[in-house]
Formats: C-alpha cells, sequence, structure tokens
C-alpha cells in the first residue's frame, strides 16, 4: 500500500503517491508516474501501485498542486473543464519542473528512473524526455504536436489509440517522422484513455494489457 509524501520542488512543496514493491523487497528502478488532467485520484494512485507490484518504486506527483490542492476530479464535463483550466494556469514548464524534483527524488534512493504519463501526462512524459533526458512512455499524449520540433534524449516509447479522435492518423504519423528512433504502438478497437480501468467508456482491456507488457519490458531495457 502506497502512502502520501512530500516533495520540495521550484513551485513550493508539492504533494506526491509513492508506491513502493511489496515485501521490502529492492526496487527495480524508479517509476514517475504522470497524472491525466484529473488530478492524481484513485485510478492514478492504483497505476502506481501496479507499478510496484511489478517491482518498481513508483512516484506520482500532484502536479496541479502549485495551483490548486488535492484536485481530484470526476470524469464528467465538469471534471473536463477544471481539468483544462488548471492546466492552463500551471503550464508546461512548472509541470517539467516537478518532474525533475520527483526523479531527484527517487535518485536519492539510489533508483535510475523512468517516466511514464497518461493524457496530458503523456505530453509532460515526452518533455522529461526532450528537456531532462529521461526514458519515458507516453500514453495517448494529445497536446505534444507543439514539441515536435525537440529532439529526443532517451528512449522513448508512445502508445495511441486507432480511435483516438484527439489523436488523428496524420499527429501519430508526424511522431513516428519527428522520432523514428522512437517506438510508437497503435492499438486497433482502441480510444483516448484505454488504460482508465474505472471508467468503461474509454477502457479497452486487451489494448491496455498489451501496453503494460510493453510498458514493463520497455522500463526493464531503459533502466536495466
Amino acid at each position: 500500500m502506497g502512502r502520501d509524501i512530500v516533495i520540495q520542488t521550484g513551485s513550493g512543496p508539492v504533494d506526491a503517491w509513492r508506491a513502493d514493491p511489496p515485501d521490502h523487497a529492492a526496487a527495480l528502478g524508479g517509476i514517475v508516474v504522470l497524472q491525466e488532467i484529473f488530478g492524481v485520484n484513485e485510478h492514478i494512485r492504483s497505476v502506481a501501485e501496479g507499478y510496484a507490484a511489478a517491482g518498481y518504486t513508483a512516484l506520482a506527483p500532484a502536479l496541479f498542486d502549485p495551483v490548486a490542492h488535492n484536485v481530484e476530479l470526476g470524469y464528467d464535463e465538469a471534471g473536463f473543464a477544471r481539468g483544462r483550466e488548471l492546466v492552463g494556469e500551471l503550464g508546461m514548464d512548472r509541470a517539467v519542473d516537478i518532474v525533475r524534483h520527483a526523479a531527484e527524488a527517487l535518485r536519492r534512493d539510489g533508483l535510475k528512473v523512468a517516466v511514464v504519463g497518461f493524457c496530458w501526462g503523456g505530453s509532460v512524459a515526452l518533455l522529461a524526455n526532450t528537456r531532462l533526458g529521461l526514458p519515458a512512455v507516453a500514453y495517448y499524449g494529445a497536446r505534444s504536436r507543439p514539441y515536435l520540433g525537440e529532439a529526443l534524449r532517451a528512449p522513448m516509447l508512445f502508445h495511441f489509440g486507432a480511435d483516438d479522435q484527439s489523436t488523428p492518423p496524420d499527429d501519430i504519423q508526424a511522431h513516428r517522422e519527428a522520432w523514428p528512433e522512437a517506438d510508437v504502438q497503435v492499438y486497433p478497437g482502441a480510444g483516448h484513455a484505454f488504460n482508465r480501468d474505472v471508467d468503461p467508456r474509454h477502457f479497452h482491456a486487451a489494448s491496455a494489457a498489451l501496453a503494460r507488457r510493453r510498458t514493463l519490458a520497455f522500463f526493464e531495457s531503459a533502466l536495466g
């Protein structure tokens, strides 16, 4: 079971959910888990717990803390609207800086670090690669197109749903052309947020399971 901790960042203290491997086992590495626009809610905490169960120390920073504390939004229109507002208020630069401090917290435990992000967090994960040099996995990051000119500095894995209207085929192809060294995976029958298992409107079990296997293989390779 994970626990709340506090990370000191350039934007002040930020809460984070930390989950460690079971039975005090030595961690295979550290994973920074980056939220969707709904905050570090039950779903994101469970994602972190899943990586801990696979042998990693997972840390999910509450990226919105510099502008709003204790954010856990619903998957309804009001939640979407508020999440978009908070994304704009925070900005990408502060989000990436929080990731940097989260990675440093894991490194202080002697861990090699990678990043995984979902939706907006997927685009933040991309910038953690291009700006911080961290191996990164981006699930359906729909805000990445403005950053196509930035060079990758570490291994990169992208997951996209073939039926995700927020990342149409030309956007996915633009990722391939911008970063031919990256691994770009597309999942037939899956839409946006296909990994969100608490939301039956979006969850696509087969794609989520395959993407998780690929993600764990990526971490094993990138973190050694």
